[in-house]
């Protein structure tokens, strides 16, 4: 791969196998990971998936921890 110059920045075009395997779409977010010496890429969770994520504790809090909207605002 070659670093580029783009504006003011560097910039690196990610081969189309890294670019399937990771499930990646214009638009989406990735971290560089910079691990001994070697440089490793994760694509962050797009929203819909951290959503659903979320939706699998619905429910799961036992009822005695769970919190009310007022309890939340008492002072």
């Amino acid at each position: 791969m070659q670093v580029a110059k783009w504006g003011n920045s560097l910039a690196v075009r990610l081969p189309v196998e890294l670019v399937r395997e990771l499930g990646l779409k214009e638009g989406d977010k990735i971290d560089l990971i910079k691990d001994n010496g070697t440089v490793r890429v994760r694509r962050q969770a797009r929203a819909d998936e951290v959503l659903e994520c979320l939706r699998q504790f619905r429910g799961k809090l036992p009822a005695s921890q769970r919190l009310s909207r007022e309890a939340a605002h008492e002072r």
